[in-house]
């Protein structure tokens, strides 16, 4: 077996990414850097390596245990990759999650009802009662 796989090709078979396309162009826009280092698609990852992938909000990290470029099913992914990411990272995550509707990415269209529902529920006051209604007739004739 081969000791060395290009670096998209790796994070496509190792599931990282849906497509090599995708990996590719990760590496394109400067998201996947290897020990630090950015990493143009066509670089080559061996064992030892890590791997820093940048998904906003957070950057995962991957130890390379084998370097592979056929895809593996997901059971054998642990063979090929240790998840090495800290779990600072993934409290990010959860607050990205919990605040979701708030920092919505530019260019992703309307709302979804279920985002239209958590802002009306954010931003509706607690206090007021729904079923309570104001007569103003009673209110007119107190003045006179």
């Amino acid at each position: 077996m081969n000791n060395e796989a290009r670096i998209d090709k790796w994070m496509w078979a190792a599931r990282i990414f849906k497509t090599r396309t995708i990996a590719a162009e990760a590496c394109k826009k400067g998201r996947i850097s290897i020990n630090g280092a950015m990493a143009k698609a066509a670089r080559m990852v061996k064992p030892g390596d890590v791997i820093q992938v940048r998904k906003p909000p957070i950057t995962y990290s991957f130890k390379v245990l084998q370097p592979i470029e056929k895809r593996v099913g997901a059971k054998l992914v642990a063979e090929v990759m240790e998840n090495v990411t800290p779990p600072d990272q993934y409290e990010l995550l959860e607050i990205s999650r919990i605040s979701g509707f708030v920092n919505r990415a530019k260019g992703t269209g309307r709302p979804t009802k279920k985002d239209r529902r958590s802002l009306e529920e954010f931003t509706a006051p607690e206090f007021i009662d729904d079923d309570f209604e104001f007569d103003f007739e009673d209110d007119i004739e107190d003045n006179d």
